[in-house]
């Protein structure tokens, strides 16, 4: 299985014209998944950023016809957002922890967030997390956090988590203390868009929202 995702902005005050055009597509964009294979697909907004993310099989690759095919729906409402990363190029893989996938996703609930990097930190940041791997080895992660992968483009990062809710346990204030430790080190080097270290840094940020979804 391969993992892809993308990232767009959406222009100051067409929020609502951009889902509006999603949902003039969706029945053609989601006949366009189903044909290419293209599943588990998804996209996410908070304040104007949106980060989609989708699967496909190894051998997958877009053909030049289904590059027009996209570009048509740019045409249709393509006024509404520019893109951060590059379309039909891969966002740069800064993190995985793909674990063990759950092709079920009854009992999944999402972790999606956003970030912005302080310039010129994105090679530091990608170091801190490769010693996360390293310090991982070999070893499979069961859970509860499975299909983890965090990408970068624009200065951004994005990232996609499956939490198998069967799993969770209560936090520990050891664990909460490990959270602060990391996430105040991580602050050094981002800011947040979303707000998951609210509860640390006192500010208040907007919730990431699922937009769409198709399986």
């Amino acid at each position: 299985m391969l993992r892809h995702a993308f990232a767009m902005e959406v222009k100051e005050g067409q929020t609502a014209a951009f889902r509006s055009g999603l949902g003039k597509i969706w029945r053609e964009l989601t006949a366009f998944l189903d044909e290419k294979k293209m599943v588990n697909f998804s996209m996410w907004n908070v304040e104007r950023m949106v980060f989609g993310y989708y699967e496909t099989e190894d051998d997958f690759a877009f053909s030049e016809a289904d590059r027009e095919k996209v570009k048509s729906w740019e045409a249709q409402y393509g006024d509404f957002y520019t893109w951060i990363s590059v379309p039909f190029e891969e966002m740069r893989l800064m993190y995985h922890d793909f674990g063990i996938v759950r092709e079920s996703k009854e009992l999944i609930r999402h972790r999606v967030f956003i970030t912005k990097l302080v310039p010129g930190s994105e090679e530091e940041y990608k170091a801190r997390h490769d010693a996360l791997v390293e310090a991982r080895g070999d070893k499979v992660t069961e859970g509860p956090d499975s299909n983890f992968s965090i990408w970068n483009a624009g200065g951004y990062i994005f990232g996609y988590n499956e939490i198998d809710t069967t799993m969770e346990r209560d936090r520990t204030e050891e664990d909460r203390q490990g959270d602060i430790a990391w996430e105040t080190r991580m602050l050094e080097i981002m800011s947040w868009l979303t707000d998951d270290v609210d509860w640390i840094t006192g500010l208040c940020h907007e919730n990431i929202r699922r937009i769409c979804w198709h399986n």
